[in-house]
C-alpha cells in the first residue's frame, strides 16, 4: 500500500507542478467533462525547469549589482532573490528525487 499512497503522492505533486506552471489539470475519475485538457508532461517539465533557471538567473544578476553597488538595487531584494532561487531549486530535487523513488517502485513491483 505504501507504494500506492507515493505514487498517488507523486500524482499531486506533479498536478500542483502543472497548475504552478498554468496549465489544467487531467480530470479526476468519475467527474465528467467535455473536453479533457491535455497536459504534456515535456511541457511542464520544461516550464518548471525554465521557472528555476530564471530565478537562479535573476539571483545572480541582482547579486552583481549589489555587490557592484548599484544603488538600484536594495540587499532585501537581492536576499529575497536569492532564497527563492534557493528554494525553487530544493522543490525540483524533490520532485526529481520523488520521480525516481517512484520510478524503482515501480520496476521493482511483482507483476
Amino acid at each position: 500500500m505504501s507504494t500506492i499512497s507515493a505514487v498517488d503522492g507523486l500524482l499531486a505533486q506533479m498536478r500542483v507542478a502543472a497548475a504552478a506552471a498554468g496549465l489544467s489539470t487531467p480530470p479526476v475519475a468519475g467527474m465528467s467533462t467535455a473536453q479533457p485538457a491535455k497536459v504534456d508532461f515535456t511541457s511542464v517539465l520544461k516550464n518548471a525547469l525554465d521557472g528555476v533557471a530564471q530565478a537562479q538567473e535573476k539571483s545572480e544578476t541582482l547579486q552583481k549589482a549589489f555587490v557592484m553597488g548599484d544603488d538600484k538595487v536594495s540587499l532585501s531584494d537581492t536576499m529575497i532573490a536569492m532564497q527563492k532561487a534557493g528554494i525553487n531549486f530544493q522543490a525540483a530535487v524533490q520532485v526529481r528525487s520523488k520521480v525516481v523513488q517512484a520510478y524503482n517502485d515501480i520496476m521493482n513491483m511483482q507483476v
